[in-house]
């Protein structure tokens, strides 16, 4: 963002600089330079168009996280709620390779629903500070996102997962049951060993690209599993066919 100052000093006109009185008898312009995203962005973010990605990056900051496997705290990358209540926080994930920006047409939504909105960069992507980090693996993801809620959403959430975001928030829930309240899976990709008719197959065929990406896209566009287990709605266990492993991928 480009500001533009103009200083008009008319002929004689004092100007205080200091604590003397200067006389100044032209006409001068400057121009301040100042950038409406967070410095520690790309510099390529000032080339985005899209309005509502420009918005949302101008909202990203980093807060400290204090994790076991990292001598320093990760300076992690997230949007935060501009205000809270005491109704539950949603927190919103995104999917492999990606970052909170993946939101920024639905964020503004959410908001204006008066939800108490986060979108939080998973361990490995987006704009955390990951200099010193060295172990980006299902337990590090994990470990981070419960210790990011931990210090700031201190609250059960409702957990959004869309595509591997899905895997991280299954993962979490299975471990820190006490931190969601709900979950919310948008195409969900996660991995699935012998499940539909991947049971049919040949385990070299049934297993193809999971070297690459260790996922299968599960059956399941969109879906809300309640953690309480209600009977209006399917329990947490039913959601277990979609996954009967994702420790020791690497890749995830």
């Amino acid at each position: 963002m480009l500001i533009t100052a103009t200083l008009s000093v008319s002929a004689g006109a004092p100007l205080i600089t200091g604590f003397q009185a200067k006389k100044y008898t032209n006409h001068r312009n400057f121009t301040v330079l100042a950038s409406e995203f967070p410095s520690f962005l790309p510099k390529e973010v000032e080339n985005i168009k899209d309005s509502f990605a420009r918005t949302l990056a101008s909202r990203i900051e980093r807060l400290p996280v204090h994790v076991s496997f990292s001598k320093n705290c990760i300076m992690s990358s997230c949007v935060k709620p501009k205000t809270s209540d005491n109704t539950d926080p949603l927190v919103l994930l995104h999917g492999f390779d990606s970052s909170c920006l993946e939101w920024r047409y639905m964020f503004p939504l959410l908001e204006e629903a008066g939800l108490e909105t986060w979108a939080v960069d998973i361990l490995g992507w987006g704009f955390s500070d990951l200099e010193k980090v060295r172990s980006f693996n299902v337990t590090s993801k994990r470990e981070h996102l419960y210790q990011f809620w931990k210090s700031y959403i201190k609250r059960p959430m409702t957990l959004v997962g869309p595509s591997l975001g899905a895997a991280v928030a299954i993962d979490f829930v299975v471990n820190y049951p006490e931190a969601v309240d709900k979950l919310v899976f948008i195409d969900a990709s996660v991995y699935g060993e012998g499940t539909g008719n991947l049971t049919k197959l040949p385990k070299a065929v049934a297993y193809t690209g999971v070297s690459s990406s260790s996922l299968v896209e599960s059956p399941i566009p969109f879906s809300i599993v309640p953690i309480n287990g209600s009977n209006s709605s399917p329990p947490l266990q039913s959601s277990s066919a979609l996954i009967s492993k994702i420790e020791g991928h690497k890749e995830f």
